[in-house]
């Protein structure tokens, strides 16, 4: 009996597999389908950009909204009939698709259990809703919005690639003012990498200190073709934006959110040309029609000055200057004559006090009671004898008149009774006259 070999204890994960001790290709296989038959199914959102029918089978290859990342899908024909209508390359649906493992070639596949498309109604309410929180955020508020330059000397232009909107953009900007500058971007305005480019243009021109105002042009289209222009990220750089923006998307009749947020909306791209630089030909009517104005009002005010002037001149102290001189001059005699009759009648008025003052100083002094009659006796020491006891007999004295003084010697000396009849004021002492 011979001996069969040992079997090998295979790893439990793929983890602790090794080179020793490998896994069989089909094991890892079947564990791959076991773990992806796993995940559930998942709705996903995307544009169809290839369809390729073969019987009860048609394969699609699916390609997200807003980058480039596509996805094959293989749909069965009983998925595609309960459509109303049939689906066409371009379409954008909302697909639910369940991963698939092929076990005997390893290829992984999605199978779309269910497909519908979007429709316009669709379209039109998830951007509503989104103006709606927007707004709600204050993004489109009138207050946030930035004024255009009067005369901007560099313009920053996002646009398509040699498109109808870029040749419009220019060619009316340089027939209303010639000596406007572009700085032109040009970048995809439609399609997966359109809000990509637009906002890499953006940030580029926003960035650049030359530009004076930034304008996003794209021409007329359907709402699937304008819908980048309403992309959330799309409009929150341009309410980020330092530089004025603005949006001249489609037609008059076409409203992306982009329209909202911009600091001006123009409502074509041949309307913002009009709207971002001024008519160089009206600018000259306004400069003659300024000019004439200027000059008539310079006239006028010269002509009502003259005839201010003119009035001025008739007037009695411009007609006659002197006039004002001579009353000023007579005003100045007369106040002068007042002046020194005052000054004259003040004098004369003192002078009389002075003449009067003076009298009264005479009549008070004692050369005037000298002069009277009356006499000043003194003893040897000048002192004035005002008692008979002060000279006893034989003092020498000195006696002072109006005329003079001469000296005597008192003969006798009693006091006199003073009758209320007697003078009080007659000498007392009697004076003899020295013989000398």
């Amino acid at each position: 009996m011979t001996d069969t070999p040992e079997r090998k204890v295979l790893a439990a994960t793929a983890a602790e597999t090794t080179a020793d001790n490998p896994w069989p290709l089909q094991m890892l296989s079947q564990k791959l389908k076991t773990h992806i038959e796993k995940a559930p199914p998942a709705w996903v959102e995307a544009q169809v950009i290839e369809l390729n029918k073969r019987a009860n089978v048609s394969y699609l290859t699916l390609r997200d909204i807003d980058a480039e990342v596509s996805l094959s899908v293989t749909v069965w024909g009983s998925v595609l009939s309960r459509l109303e209508a049939p689906l066409e390359r371009g379409s954008r649906v909302v697909a639910q698709l369940k991963p698939d493992f092929w076990l005997k070639t390893g290829r992984l596949s999605m199978q779309g259990q269910d497909i519908r498309p979007v429709g316009l109604g669709d379209l039109l309410a998830r951007i509503e809703k989104l103006r709606q929180a927007l707004a709600a955020e204050g993004l489109f508020d009138p207050r946030r919005k930035k004024p255009l330059p009067l005369l901007p000397h560099r313009i920053g232009l996002i646009t398509g690639r040699n498109s109808d909107a870029m040749k419009d953009v220019l060619r009316n900007a340089a027939l209303r003012w010639p000596a406007v500058e572009f700085e032109v971007r040009e970048v995809p305005v439609q399609g997966v990498n359109a809000v990509s480019g637009v906002i890499g243009a953006l940030e580029e021109l926003d960035a650049d200190s030359r530009i004076d105002v930034i304008v996003i042009a794209r021409g007329g289209g359907s709402l699937e073709d304008l819908l980048p222009f309403s992309h959330e990220s799309l409009v929150r750089a341009v309410a980020a934006a330092h530089t004025p923006v603005v949006s001249a998307i489609g037609h008059e009749a076409d409203r992306p959110l982009l329209d909202e947020v911009a600091d001006l909306r123009a409502s074509t791209p041949t309307d913002a040309a009009k709207r971002i630089v001024p008519d160089v030909g009206e600018e000259l009517r306004r400069v003659d029609q300024a000019r004439t104005q200027l000059n008539r009002r310079i006239k006028e005010m010269l002509e009502r000055e003259g005839e201010r002037l003119a009035y001025l001149r008739t007037r009695p102290v411009l007609a006659n200057p002197q006039s004002m001189l001579t009353a000023r001059h007579d005003d100045v005699a007369a106040l002068s004559t007042r002046a020194l009759t005052a000054v004259r009648t003040q004098v004369g008025r003192h002078a009389d006090q002075l003449v009067h003052l003076r009298a009264q100083v005479r009549a008070l002094s004692p050369q005037k009671t000298l002069d009277r009659g009356y006499a000043v006796v003194q003893l040897g020491d000048r002192s004035i004898v005002r008692s008979p006891e002060q000279v006893p007999t034989g003092t020498p004295l000195r006696i002072r008149v109006a005329g003079g003084d001469f000296t005597a010697a008192a003969t006798d000396s009693n006091t006199p009774v003073i009758s209320e009849n007697t003078d009080a004021t007659a000498p007392t002492p009697t004076a003899t006259k020295d013989p000398a």
